[in-house]
């Protein structure tokens, strides 16, 4: 049996962006080989600030259709979408009773989104989120997790809350462990090269749905500097050597043999060959979310499997930890 490993996404655009595809959900693909594998589009972590219910209902079609486009197969993953298991909300309640109001508050996640947005106006779910986050992980009895820098501190968090509940009554839960995925290219604003690329960023950011003519003319605009010279030096030319990254991660070809092909030539060609590159797997990704858009009864079909399989497990740890913390049966 494959160690099974867990991993969620919110639907919180009308599209994922590149960074979203190069940084984490490549991945995804890649460990179905050599994991048992639970996905999940988290639509319950997505209402800690305020969302259209349309819109949300939307972008959550949107999301299962990339992903299948983007390559996670349901036969070989059980692929789900949070809210349709409840079992995820029941868990989150309990683990909440056994975490201390201060562990809760040094979330740094908290902090930071709390301080944008003024700590009067941050909902008690973003609060304890990190906890429905440890649940989502726990109830599927996850052996790895695979986690950047950002998401360190709330696996530390799920493993402290699994060890504790182990310890007060009994083994319960898998201790997951952080999976560290094979270097993955860092994707940075267009505009900014200095900033991770983000959805926040509209000029910056190349979206999969973005119109192709949208995405051909925002890497044509990209940020470069002053010189001509194609070369990789990610503190002197930032904006170069992130159209580098990106051409080298859609063609395959190593950056070193990228400058190469670029020697004597301008910026304008390697904007040209990375929008070449970008637009060719751009492309067939949105006629296959097309396609899989068109048929919506059929989507719902796949998503209420997918439910129905991440329950069959969901429901197996609820149950053995409602038993073990004295809940009558039903």
């Amino acid at each position: 049996m494959n160690p099974r490993v867990l991993s969620g996404i919110q639907p919180t655009s009308d599209s994922f962006h590149i960074g979203n595809h190069l940084g984490a959900l490549q991945n995804w693909v890649s460990m179905q080989s050599e994991f048992e594998c639970f996905y999940f589009i988290a639509d319950l972590h997505a209402i800690t600030v305020e969302q259209d219910p349309a819109q949300l209902n939307q972008r959550t079609l949107l999301a299962y259709a990339q992903l299948v486009a983007l390559g996670v197969d349901p036969k070989k993953s059980v692929l789900f979408v949070q809210s349709q298991v409840p079992e995820h909300a029941q868990l989150m309640w309990v683990m909440s009773c056994i975490t201390g109001i201060g562990e809760a508050n040094r979330m740094t996640q908290f902090k930071d989104k709390a301080a944008k947005g003024g700590s009067s106006s941050a909902s008690v779910g973003l609060l304890t989120y990190p906890i429905l986050q440890a649940a989502d992980i726990l109830l599927y009895q996850a052996d790895a997790v695979p986690v950047g820098e950002d998401q360190r501190q709330h696996l530390e968090l799920t493993r402290d809350l699994a060890t504790r509940f182990n310890g007060r009554f009994g083994d319960t839960f898998t201790l997951p462990k952080p999976h560290i995925v094979k270097a993955t290219a860092k994707i940075q604003d267009l505009q900014d090269p200095t900033a991770k690329m983000s959805k926040s960023s509209p000029s910056g950011c190349i979206n999969l749905l973005d119109p192709l003519k949208t995405t051909e003319k925002k890497i044509k605009s990209a940020v470069t500097d002053s010189d001509s010279v194609v070369a990789f030096d990610p503190a002197n030319k930032a904006g170069v050597s992130n159209l580098l990254t990106i051409l080298s991660a859609y063609t395959g070809n190593t950056v070193d043999e990228l400058v190469d092909s670029f020697a004597g030539r301008m910026y304008g060609d390697l904007k040209k060959e990375t929008a070449g590159a970008v637009l060719a797997f751009a492309e067939p990704f949105q006629t296959t979310v097309n396609e899989l858009l068109s048929d919506k009864a059929q989507l719902q079909r796949d998503m209420n499997i997918g439910a129905e399989q991440a329950r069959e497990v969901a429901s197996q740890t609820l149950a053995a930890v409602y038993a073990k913390i004295g809940f009558n049966a039903s």
